[in-house]
C-alpha cells in the first residue's frame, strides 16, 4: 500500500564555504525540498538561487556583498516572501546594510520581485530576522535580533510598501524552526510545510531536466529510402517538455522497389560531442553558410593573435584531427592590429556577412571592430574581407576613450538591429569597474555607426558573476523565440572553473533600449554544477544547424582549476514546457542511452501510390 502525502517540506540556507565553493556562491539562497522519507534534498544542484545585490560607489566601483540566515515564510496571497540579512563578501557584518534586511516576494520560488533593503534600525545591526503574518492577519510582523542579543519587533501592512514599516520595539527572544536533519556542510534556515502540489512544481523547476522516454510511431508508409528518413522520434523528459530527434534507421534489408512489411531498428541521433571538441579555442562560434559550416573562435594557442577559420561540409568534420585552419586576419603593425584578436563572431547584418570582434594595438587595450565579406567574397580567403572599422558611436566618436570594449554581438527583432558589448575602464586598478553589458541600436546599412546613445544592459552585481577576483559581464549572445529575446552573457572567472552562463530576456515587440524591461535571471543557466566533467563553462553563442537543432557552443575546461586551458564544447538547446531555452540538458540528460535504440513496422507502398 502506498503513502501519499498530502505535505512536504521546503527549508532555506546557505553552505559554509569550502575549497571549490567559496563565499561569493555560498552566501546567497539555497532551497531544499523533502522526498518521501522526508529527507531533505538540495535544489538547483545545491547551487545558489538569490544572491544579494553588490553596491555601486560614486566612482563606479562595485562592492561585492552576501547574505546570511535566510527565512521563508508564505503571504496574505499564499505567495511566499524571503528575507536575509547582508553581508561582506565575507560574510561579515557590512557597515552599508547596518540595520537593514533583504526582501524577496515570489508567486512559486521559481520567479522571484527583490524588494532591496528594508529598514528596520538607524544604528543596530541586524543579526537574524524573520517574518510571519499576525494573528490578525492584517499585517506582517517582522521581529529581528541585533548583535547584542536583543529582540525586536517591527511591523508591516503591505510587503510592497517596506518605507511604511513601523519602528521596532522591544519584543521577546523567538525561535527558528531548523530541519531536524540540516544538509551537511549548510548554515540551516527555516523549513515551512507547503502542499504537495506546490511542493513537486517547485522540486520540479529547479531539478535538472532530464529524457524518461523515446516515442516512435508503431507503423509507417512510406515510398522511398528519403521518406523514412524522414520520421523523427519524440523525446520526452521529465518537465513534459519534448523535442523532435533525428533517427538514424537501418533500411538496409529493405527493397523499396516492391510491395512489403518490415520492422526496422534505428539509433536516436543524440547530438553528443565530445569534450574538448578541440584544445585551447575559447569564445567559439559556428556558422552554417551555403550548406557549409565555418567555425571561429579566440585562439590560444597561438597566444590569441590572429583570426583563424575552419570550413567542413558537418560539424563533425570542423574538429576531425588534422584539420587545416586558414589566417583571414593577421598580426599587422602597420595597421596597429597587434594583439588581443578576441571573440570574433560571424554575424549577417542587412544581408552582409560581417565578424565583430576585438583587437588592440601597440599599447595594450581590445577595442570593437568589424569587417565585412566583399560581394562573393570567399570566407577563407584573407584578401575577400575589408579592412576592419572600429565602432563608434552616431556622434562620431569611439565607442570608449578610456578603458576597453570587447565581446560584441548582433540582434535583429521586430524591425530593430541591436549591438551588444562589453566595456570595462580602469582594470587592474583600485577603480575597476568590472566589465558590464552595453546595448544600442544600429542601421543594418551602415552597422559600425550607432543609431542611439548606448544604454548600460547589465553589470556583475551578484556574487556568482564576481567571484574569484574577476568581476565580469562578457560574452553576450542572442538566442531569439518566437516569443522572446535571450542575450546569454559570461560571469565569473573567465580562465577559472567559476565561469558561468546567465540570461538575460525581455518580451518581443518591446522596447529593447529600455533597462526595465529587461529581465535578469538571478542564478546562472550553466555553470560548473551543470555538466559532469566541464569546468568553468562561458561564452558560449547559439546557431541552428541544417537539420533545424539549435545548439550552443561554448569553452570550459577540463580540470577544476583556477586557470586552465580552454576548450571548445557544444551541445543541444532544450526548450521546456513554456517555451523557454534550458542550457543544460546534455549528455544522457538529453538522449538516456536506455532509450536511444526503437524499433518499428515499415510498410513500403508501391511507387505510383500515394501515402
Amino acid at each position: 500500500m502506498s503513502i501519499v502525502q498530502n505535505h512536504m517540506k521546503l527549508t532555506v540556507y546557505t553552505r559554509k564555504p569550502n575549497q571549490d565553493y567559496t563565499e561569493s556562491l555560498s552566501n546567497s539562497v539555497h532551497f531544499a525540498c523533502s522526498d518521501e522519507n522526508n529527507e531533505f534534498q538540495p535544489l538547483n544542484r545545491n547551487y545558489g538561487i538569490l544572491f544579494a545585490m553588490a553596491t555601486v560607489d560614486e566612482n563606479s566601483v562595485i562592492h561585492e556583498k552576501g547574505l546570511k540566515n535566510p527565512y521563508l515564510f508564505r503571504t496574505a496571497d499564499s505567495s511566499f516572501g524571503i528575507v536575509a540579512v547582508r553581508v561582506d563578501a565575507l560574510g561579515n557584518d557590512d557597515e552599508e546594510s547596518r540595520g537593514h534586511i533583504l526582501l524577496w516576494t515570489s508567486p512559486d520560488l521559481v520567479t522571484f520581485h527583490h524588494h532591496g533593503l528594508v529598514q528596520l534600525h538607524s544604528e543596530l545591526f541586524v543579526k537574524e530576522a524573520v517574518c510571519g503574518l499576525s494573528g490578525s492577519g492584517e499585517e506582517y510582523e517582522i521581529r529581528w535580533q541585533d548583535n547584542g542579543g536583543n529582540f525586536y519587533l517591527s511591523r508591516l501592512s503591505d510587503l510592497m510598501k517596506p518605507d511604511l514599516i513601523s519602528p521596532p520595539e522591544q519584543a521577546e527572544a523567538f525561535s527558528v524552526e531548523r530541519p531536524d536533519k540540516p544538509l551537511p556542510g549548510t548554515n540551516p534556515g527555516n523549513a515551512i510545510s507547503v502542499d504537495s502540489r506546490i511542493g513537486r512544481s517547485v522540486q520540479a523547476s529547479w531539478t535538472p531536466v532530464y529524457n524518461t522516454e523515446i516515442r516512435v510511431p508503431d507503423t509507417v508508409s512510406v515510398t522511398s529510402a528519403d521518406q523514412l528518413k524522414a520520421v523523427k522520434a519524440t523525446a520526452v523528459y521529465s518537465d513534459g517538455s519534448t523535442a523532435d530527434k533525428q533517427v538514424a534507421w537501418d533500411d538496409e534489408d529493405i527493397d523499396y522497389t516492391a510491395a512489403g512489411t518490415y520492422t526496422v531498428q534505428g539509433k536516436v541521433v543524440t547530438h553528443e560531442f565530445p569534450f574538448p571538441l578541440v584544445s585551447g579555442y575559447a569564445d567559439p562560434v559556428i556558422l552554417p553558410w551555403h550548406n557549409k559550416y565555418y567555425f571561429l573562435a579566440t585562439n590560444d594557442n597561438v597566444n590569441d593573435i590572429g583570426i583563424y577559420v575552419r570550413e567542413a561540409d558537418t560539424m563533425s568534420g570542423l574538429f576531425a584531427t588534422g584539420h587545416k585552419e586558414t589566417v583571414i586576419l593577421a598580426l599587422n603593425e602597420e595597421k596597429n592590429f597587434i594583439q588581443t584578436f578576441w571573440a570574433p563572431e560571424f554575424h549577417i547584418i542587412g544581408g552582409e556577412l560581417y565578424i565583430l570582434f576585438a583587437v588592440g594595438g601597440t599599447v595594450w587595450g581590445p577595442q570593437c571592430h568589424m569587417m565585412k565579406l566583399n560581394k562573393g567574397g570567399d570566407i577563407l580567403k584573407a584578401a575577400d574581407w575589408s579592412t576592419p572599422v572600429r565602432v563608434k558611436r552616431a556622434d562620431g566618436a569611439y565607442l570608449a576613450e578610456e578603458g576597453i570594449t570587447l565581446d560584441m554581438t548582433y540582434f535583429k527583432a521586430d524591425g530593430t538591429s541591436c549591438l551588444v558589448w562589453s566595456y570595462r575602464k580602469g582594470i587592474g586598478t583600485p577603480l575597476d569597474t568590472g566589465s558590464k553589458l552595453y546595448i544600442a541600436t544600429i542601421n543594418e546599412d551602415n552597422p559600425t555607426v550607432l543609431t542611439s546613445e548606448p544604454v548600460l544592459l547589465s553589470r556583475p552585481l551578484f556574487g556568482w558573476e564576481n567571484i574569484q577576483g574577476t568581476i565580469n559581464n562578457e560574452g553576450p549572445y542572442p538566442l531569439i523565440t518566437k516569443d522572446m529575446v535571450y542575450i546569454a552573457y559570461s560571469g565569473g572567472a573567465a580562465t577559472g572553473y567559476t565561469y558561468t552562463v546567465g540570461l538575460l530576456s525581455i518580451p518581443r515587440g518591446s522596447n529593447y533600449l529600455d533597462i526595465n524591461a529587461w529581465t535578469k535571471a538571478s542564478t546562472p543557466a550553466l555553470s560548473y554544477y551543470s555538466t559532469e566533467g566541464i569546468y568553468g563553462p562561458g561564452h558560449n553563442s547559439f546557431f541552428r544547424d541544417y537539420d533545424g537543432n539549435v545548439l550552443m557552443l561554448y569553452h570550459g575546461e577540463e580540470q577544476l582549476v583556477k586557470h586552465g586551458t580552454r576548450c571548445s564544447a557544444m551541445h543541444r538547446v532544450h526548450f521546456n514546457r513554456q517555451g523557454v531555452p534550458v542550457l543544460d540538458v546534455a549528455k544522457e540528460r538529453d538522449v538516456h542511452p536506455d532509450y536511444a535504440s526503437c524499433s518499428m513496422q515499415v510498410i513500403v507502398l508501391p511507387q505510383n501510390r500515394k501515402n
